[in-house]
């Protein structure tokens, strides 16, 4: 049911969409617009389906309050939302945040029309929310002039494990629906942007981590080809999607552990299974999977989008490699020691010795000894780490920009920025903090807390000159005359530190040495 917005409230927020009129509201020197369902609840015989049309409503909907994010564990693998936090199967919803200009009667004109940044957050897939931090966007909507838009969408066991194998005639299942969600709110984007002076023909995609990996994946999704026109991939594991086989054992193992009767069960049992527990429980049962996965499938995280032939019809390295990928710029890059934060209860990569032996497994001798000296000590715990990150976020970054720079224009960057305290620590510019100078995020306790020996300053000078790169990339497709295309004769990336510079195929010899891995990237 919607909420009902105050008739007394200011009318110039009203904005209509495909499914009704919204009220928004006036905060900090932007326009907001909250919670507003871009699908139909996926909830009874709609869980484990695609996204379907939301529904309509009547009235004026009040857009002030954020939607219910999707279930997660608070205290899980990795820390999720708070419980206070309303959360639920009901997520499938977005927030749109313009310039605090009044909608005037020429708003819907071509050349009126505002560039649209739509991100997608990271989390592994199994935590994190479209509220997570509750300003972010702000600045770049009002240095930029920008359009921004923000999503939840299904995480877990209920976006990201393949249950098709399940699937009965009177209860189908599809695959990849958190996936199958975002493509759902671009749908959304394109036919509605407009209402808040958005120009749908110039969207760009960005994400961070596990919102990385969507963008490089949505790239090469043929539903979602024409829906964005830029797309920015930070910190991204490209090549964390897997084929249908992995998959379905991952969804044998959740089942097996949500199975408390005797014996064996069959499709249409499971299928009633999940169906029917509660998403806590399913919750639980997601952290136990993601936990033991490292060790007995190094390299990989079982939630993830799956090539199921269809929807993701091949792996997209692959696509990329054979320009079979949306051929739109691309700005892509990491930070220098991605690894370094995944360490204790997010211990996820490939950072033990056995698991580093596993990960060797098909490569020869010499290869190995000569991939093992790019990171000395290994497996010391810092070398494995950089080995863990380089292997999971680096290197595949490094082939998703060569491969697509044969047929549009890449951009490669560095992030090797730390306040001192990060580097007393060990973290240096992990996995992460990039976002901070990007999104303003310095006033927030974290960010006040890692610049308290310093770095204060230089951390909001960089995040001036990226918020000015990922504006110019957004209004015209390069982010700066000082930014070189990435090709692969010169390699050309911006290190971005307090003093920014670039340098042409940084790490080379690292680089060379990954190649001769196998299974190849």
């Amino acid at each position: 049911m919607s909420q009902l917005a105050d008739p007394t409230t200011e009318a110039g927020l009203e904005v209509r969409v495909s499914t009704g009129l919204l009220r928004g509201v006036r905060e900090r020197g932007v326009l907001v617009w909250r919670g507003i369902p871009y699908a139909a609840a996926p909830v009874g015989d709609r869980r484990f389906r695609a996204p379907q049309p939301a529904t309509a409503w009547s009235g004026v909907r009040d857009a002030s309050e954020w939607g219910p994010i999707a279930p997660q564990s608070h205290k899980g693998q990795f820390r999720g939302a708070h419980p206070r936090i309303p959360q639920g199967e009901d997520c499938l919803n977005l927030n749109v945040i313009t310039p605090d200009e009044r909608m005037r009667a020429g708003a819907q004109l071509q050349d009126a029309l505002r560039p649209v940044m739509v991100f997608i957050h990271g989390g592994a897939y199994s935590v994190g929310s479209s509220r997570e931090v509750p300003r972010q966007g702000e600045g770049l909507v009002r240095r930029g002039g920008i359009v921004y838009v923000s999503l939840n969408y299904r995480l877990g066991a209920l976006g990201y494990l393949d249950f098709s194998r399940y699937a009965t005639p009177e209860h189908p299942f599809e695959s990849n629906l958190g996936l199958r969600d975002q493509v759902a709110a671009l749908q959304w984007v394109r036919d509605n942007i407009r209402a808040f002076g958005g120009d749908p023909d110039a969207v760009t995609l960005f994400g961070e981590s596990a919102g990385g990996n969507a963008v490089t994946t949505l790239m090469t999704v043929p539903s979602a080809a024409g829906l964005f026109q830029r797309a920015i991939a930070q910190s991204a594991p490209p090549n964390a999607v897997y084929p249908s086989d992995l998959t379905a054992r991952w969804a044998g193992e959740f089942v097996d552990s949500l199975n408390d009767g005797p014996g064996p069960y069959s499709d249409a049992d499971a299928a009633r299974l999940l169906l029917t527990t509660d998403p806590v429980r399913l919750a639980a049962a997601t952290t136990a999977l993601t936990m033991r996965t490292p060790d007995q499938d190094p390299g990989t995280i079982p939630l993830c989008p799956v090539i199921d032939g269809v929807f993701l019809p091949e792996r997209p390295l692959d696509a990329f490699r054979d320009g079979r990928a949306a051929r739109i710029p691309l700005i892509i890059g990491t930070n220098a020691r991605e690894g370094s934060l995944f360490s204790g209860r997010i211990d996820i990569l490939a950072t033990t010795p056995p698991r580093i032996r596993a990960i060797f497994k098909n490569t020869k001798k010499k290869a190995k000894k000569a991939l093992k000296a790019q990171y000395p000590g290994i497996p010391a715990l810092r070398a494995a780490l950089d080995f863990g990150g380089d292997y999971s976020f680096w290197y595949p970054s490094v082939k998703v920009g060569e491969r697509h720079s044969r047929y549009a224009p890449v951009y490669f960057y560095r992030f090797d920025a730390a306040p001192r305290l990060l580097r007393l620590m060990g973290l240096d510019a992990t996995h992460g903090l990039e976002l901070f100078p990007l999104f303003d995020r310095l006033d927030g306790w974290f960010g006040r807390g890692m610049t308290a020996l310093g770095g204060r300053r230089a951390f909001q000078n960089i995040g001036t000159r990226m918020q000015g790169w990922w504006l110019g990339f957004v209004a015209g497709g390069m982010p700066s005359a000082t930014w070189p295309r990435y090709d692969e004769t010169t390699r050309e990336t911006l290190i971005i530190d307090q003093s920014d510079h670039v340098e042409a195929d940084p790490h080379r010899e690292r680089r060379l040495a990954w190649g001769r891995f196998v299974p190849h990237v």
